[in-house]
């Protein structure tokens, strides 16, 4: 810390005090999270009030997360409807949104679900704040399932969803599902834009509070969150690999990289606030950069926010990384039984920290969610780094293959064949080892891909979620242009 700082505390915000200005009239809509109402932002309504925005712009939506029935996407439908029945905004009406927790995916899905195909819902919001925001889900998702989540969490209010948790609401909330997975292949890595610099997209600006919860609630904290969201999956600052292992170790399609997402949009620190509070206890710094956040009318202004918002966040010591990765065939259709290790060169032992952590998607196992406390990896060995893939079929009938890259250390456990093996035991060797449902394992050098140079893929990133998809061929067993067990002539 330098001597200002310990002088005189954390720089002083240059936005501080920010007020709308006057005749200021685009509407602001304001959107909850899981389990709450509409009424948890009336602390946030009046604050903005204060700074000079109009009341009767303002609109808080409320919305039914409690009830088994419905889907995040029905929440999204809603929202559509709330829209068009508004007496001001059925119009069409520019407007921004502020969004807490679960409710930045019911205004992604919405803004993915514009059936005109037209952008008119992109070009109608002019800012996205979200606050805590669950855009690759939550740790607590799995848990809020099961009975403590519905006696906690659950409906109180006596009737047909009494006791009810939003089971369909929680398994898209869920780490690594299916549903925040596709949502991501199209607004944040599909062809089209959804948050970036021009005039016909929204500014995005996401804030998260640098704690987890205190007391009794402290309890069902999860590492590096903020005691609901984790802080590596607020942002929408992410990146897609794809490892297609159908392709030869040197056709450039069978590693690559998106371009990190639409625009620059990392997540702002708000120094001592959990999940709750963020929205409960509005931090004075954090309403000036959410003002100015309002009045960001142009890509400059933007870069201009950024930098004075970075200057003013508290990010939490521990540096976080999530990757969610998913594995299919060549076919597309879901790999449920794999491993992923990752490796370096100079090592035959794992990195240990990378696959410390795993949850696998309860819809669909061939969805996995790794969470990395980068501060626990040295950073001088990753400039090696290869990855290990183990796929099973469990069966005799059935196997996964792909290309390994070669030069590669040998794998652990693994035993090469004896240097004097003779053709005849060298055919009953791999004729045993054909009859046996084994794993295959293959392995992906990442090292051209991460490093130093300009055009490499830092792997490694915190306070950032990184989607890899990995594919591999299903065939039936023994492998090559031996007769297929699954599949034969009587006789040949």
């Amino acid at each position: 810390m330098g001597l200002f700082s310990f002088l005189f505390g954390r720089r002083r915000s240059q936005v501080a005090g920010t007020r709308a200005p006057e005749g200021h009239n685009r509407p602001v809509v304001l959107v909850h999270g899981y389990s709450d109402r509409g009424a948890s932002f009336q602390t946030w309504k009046a604050k903005l009030v204060e700074r000079g925005f109009n009341a009767e712009i303002i609109n808080i939506v409320t919305y039914e997360s409690l009830t088994n029935e419905v889907t995040i996407k029905d929440l999204a439908e809603g929202f559509d409807r709330a829209l068009r029945t508004h007496p001001t905004l059925g119009d069409g009406r520019e407007f921004d949104v502020i969004v807490h927790s679960t409710g930045m995916l019911v205004v992604r899905s919405w803004l993915v679900a514009d059936r005109d195909k037209q952008n008119e819902r992109l070009k109608r919001i002019k800012h996205l704040v979200a606050f805590a925001p669950a855009t690759f889900g939550s740790p607590l998702a799995h848990k809020g399932r099961g009975v403590l989540g519905a006696l906690f969490k659950g409906n109180k209010h006596r009737g047909p969803d009494f006791l009810e948790a939003g089971d369909l609401i929680l398994d898209g909330l869920e780490l690594a599902s299916k549903y925040t997975w596709d949502l991501a292949n199209i607004d944040l890595f599909g062809p089209k834009t959804f948050y970036g610099k021009a005039p016909d997209t929204p500014y995005p600006f996401i804030f998260c509070g640098n704690r987890a919860y205190g007391g009794i609630r402290g309890l069902i904290n999860d590492p590096g969150s903020d005691g609901t969201v984790r802080w590596a999956g607020v942002s929408l600052n992410s990146r897609k690999i794809t490892m297609d292992l159908t392709y030869p170790v040197n056709d450039p399609k069978r590693l690559t990289t998106a371009d990190w997402t639409n625009v620059d949009c990392p997540v702002m620190f708000t120094d001592d606030r959990d999940h709750g509070s963020i929205v409960s206890e509005p931090e004075e710094g954090m309403l000036d950069h959410v003002v100015s956040a309002l009045l960001v009318d142009s890509h400059d202004n933007f870069v201009k926010w950024l930098k004075d918002a970075g200057d003013w966040s508290t990010p939490p010591k521990e540096k976080w990384q999530q990757f969610v990765i998913r594995l299919v065939d060549e076919r597309g259709d879901p790999v449920t039984d794999y491993s992923v290790r990752l490796f370096t060169k100079n090592s035959k032992e794992p990195l240990m920290e990378f696959d410390a952590d795993v949850h696998t998607y309860a819809g669909d196992k061939s969805f996995r969610c790794f969470h990395v406390d980068l501060q626990k990896l040295n950073p001088a060995a990753l400039l090696s780094l290869y990855a290990e893939i183990t796929i099973s079929s469990g069966t005799v009938w059935i196997g996964y293959d792909g290309y390994s890259s070669p030069d590669l250390p040998q794998l652990p456990g693994e035993q090469s064949p004896p240097a004097n093996e003779s053709p005849e035991a060298a055919n009953e060797r791999q004729a045993r080892e054909a009859l046996r449902p084994s794993p295959n394992t293959l392995q992906v050098d990442l090292s051209p891909h991460v490093g130093k140079s300009d055009n490499a893929v830092r792997f490694f990133y915190p306070f950032t979620t990184t989607m890899i998809e990995i594919r591999a061929n299903r065939e039936p067993l023994p492998f090559g242009d031996l007769v297929a067990r699954v599949c034969r002539f009587e006789s040949f």
